[in-house]
């Protein structure tokens, strides 16, 4: 499962690229060869005070104070032809460079400091949202996350699969909001389903378990959070049937592929979850009869509320078709088809769960 947006290493407190440890060397060497061929009367060779702080960014404290010794014995040497430094001008340039030294040995510590916070953050996320199994029951299974904030692997968007006494049985949600303030609600909302997948034997009842489990949750919000609520669809085939069943709660419909058509999977939607209503309406459950091969896939609305530079919204169902015969899968191939679509990807959360049926496609 494919998680969070890509970052370069180095900014998330990882060793520098290997680039940016040859630059100070390289700007050394050019600098050495540029005073060598140039007049005598031309001095280049004070660049190289610049060459300590550039050093602090890529090196440890050890490093930046080698070339920091470096360019002052080749700034206070006369003999060597590249400058010739006096009194204030070598203190100067002594003083820089145990301000680039400081400043290596506090960046190498904020580094360390970085990994292991965030190293902590991802272990607590993926304890929320684990990535889905290959296979759940007879069920194969593929997702795919991208939280909308930077940094996060876990947003407003949920997913989960459960193998259970009443069959396999399939969750896609989206809570209001994104970003780490929505992740306690995911976290209670995962938690009431995989209870339900086990204790429930109607399909309308975990629906109505999670609606239970966000209302509660926002009448005893100390802010009163009375617009809490969240969408999701429920999926549930039963063993030895021949069938589906699912419980849409506010949420967009499914796809199904069959071979190569796609049609959206028409179900009658309840009330979203958390505005108290499942108790008196339960939502409707809707069954379709499934074949050997069918896969299902269930998304969230930040894939079709996508736009383009245009404005327009991407069209899932239409592009479908296309996207799903790459040989990397149909989730993949949303994805990349999505960020091409939008230039850059959607700027809301974004997940993606595909459903196959064993049997040829």
């Amino acid at each position: 499962m494919r998680r969070g947006r890509e970052e370069p290493g180095w900014l998330r407190g990882e060793p520098p690229p290997r680039w940016a440890r040859l630059a100070p060397v390289v700007a050394l060497v050019v600098l050495v060869l540029a005073q060598v061929l140039t007049p005598g009367d031309v001095e280049l060779g004070y660049f190289l005070a610049g060459l300590p702080p550039v050093a602090a960014f890529a090196y440890g404290a050890a490093g930046t104070a080698f070339f920091a010794a470096l360019v002052l014995m080749l700034l206070g040497v006369p003999a060597l032809g590249i400058a010739h430094a006096r009194g204030s001008d070598l203190a100067t340039v002594a003083t820089v460079g145990l301000l680039s030294v400081v400043i290596a040995w506090v960046r190498r510590r904020r580094d360390a400091q970085l990994v292991s916070v965030r190293t902590v953050a991802e272990a607590a996320q993926l304890a929320v949202l684990p990535p889905v199994p290959e296979r759940v029951g007879p069920v194969r299974c593929s997702g795919l996350y991208k939280a909308a904030q930077r940094g996060t692997l876990v947003g407003g968007d949920l997913y989960d699969v459960r193998a259970g006494p009443y069959g396999v049985r399939a969750l896609v949600g989206d809570v209001q909001g994104h970003g780490l303030a929505a992740v306690g609600t995911v976290a209670a909302l995962l938690g009431a389903f995989r209870e339900a997948a086990l204790d429930d034997a109607e399909l309308a009842a975990v629906a109505a378990r999670l609606d239970r489990r966000l209302t509660a949750d926002a009448t005893a919000a100390s802010d009163g959070h009375p617009e809490l609520f969240a969408t999701a669809l429920l999926l549930e085939f039963p063993p030895g049937l021949d069938l589906v069943r699912l419980v849409s709660c506010g949420h967009p419909p499914a796809l199904r592929l069959r071979g190569p058509a796609v049609e959206e999977v028409a179900v009658e939607p309840g009330p979203p979850l958390g505005l108290g209503l499942a108790g008196l309406a339960p939502p409707p459950v809707t069954e379709l009869a499934v074949r050997a091969g069918d896969r299902f896939l269930l998304h969230t609305d930040g894939v079709t509320e996508a736009r383009d530079t245009a404005g327009h919204f991407y069209p899932l169902a239409a592009r479908l078709p296309v996207v799903a015969r790459e040989p990397a899968g149909p989730v993949t191939g949303v994805w990349r088809d999505l960020v091409a679509f939008t230039e850059g990807g959607p700027r809301d959360d974004v997940a993606l769960l595909l459903l196959t049926l064993p049997g040829p496609a």
